[in-house]
């Protein structure tokens, strides 16, 4: 327990096999997490086998590729049901540093905010920990066009190191978003709609050959999906469409 809250790590994993040791490893060192969830969704390799021998990681295994949303989903309702006050996403791929954990947990566990990100955006550490050009300008155009079209003023909506609180994770409806990767978008757009604050804290990351990423076609159905989150949103709060993501 940490400031009296039970705190969950999920991990949502495909093919992390040769990263996810050490991702645990650093998660234990913070200290302060109570129970490692790690959902694996039919990965291909021996990211399965590997999780298994870990101290203090439960894996839960797809009986199909349900895709990086639906994996979430399963992750978010099993941290659910062991109890959790408050709930880590942290890529087993090792891309964010679980280093953070602390930062994130106190967060929330002091009631400033029920969700908090892991910016690659604040400080400046994106370009030098090797994001492509072409996905930093993609960046940094979609979140300028959600801002507007949601009225936030986030440093980034693409971020895949996120932490919640359980208040916030049963107020949202997340059947309602798409298993893809776009899930991560219209997530954040339901917490604002809701109301709820999101903070942010500076996060270096890594690029490099076993860390998960989406390749150029990809990206560009992603960054449309960005796009269309933005303006259901807006067409919502002007009351000209009905939407699940939405509701009145």
């Amino acid at each position: 327990m940490y400031l009296g809250k039970k705190i969950v790590v999920v991990m949502p994993a495909y093919n992390a096999a040769k990263t996810v040791t050490q991702t645990v490893d650093e998660v234990h060192q913070q200290g302060i997490v109570d129970q490692i969830i790690l959902v694996d969704d039919r990965s291909h390799d021996e990211t399965v086998r590997v999780a298994s021998q870990l101290v203090g990681v439960t894996v839960h295994v797809h009986e199909k590729n349900t895709g990086y949303g639906g994996n979430q989903k399963t992750c978010y309702r099993l941290a659910i049901e062991a109890g959790a006050d408050i709930v880590i996403m942290v890529h087993p791929d090792y891309q964010y540093t679980p280093k953070l954990i602390p930062a994130m947990a106190s967060m929330i566990a002091n009631d400033l905010h029920p969700c908090v990100l892991g910016s690659r955006i604040l400080g400046g550490y994106s370009l030098h920990g090797g994001m492509p050009w072409w996905k930093f300008i993609a960046n940094r155009f979609l979140t300028l066009a959600e801002n507007l079209m949601i009225g936030a003023k986030l440093s980034e909506y693409h971020t895949g190191y996120r932490a919640f609180s359980k208040e916030l994770l049963l107020k949202l409806d997340l059947s309602a978003n798409s298993d893809d990767f776009v899930f991560d978008n219209q997530m954040l757009a339901q917490i604002i709609w809701h109301g709820f604050t999101i903070g942010e804290v500076s996060c270096p990351t890594k690029y490099f050959t076993e860390a998960s990423s989406i390749n150029f076609k990809r990206s560009c159905q992603y960054g449309f999906g960005c796009l269309g989150t933005g303006l259901k949103f807006r067409l919502a709060k002007m009351g000209l469409i009905q939407s699940r993501l939405f509701p009145k």
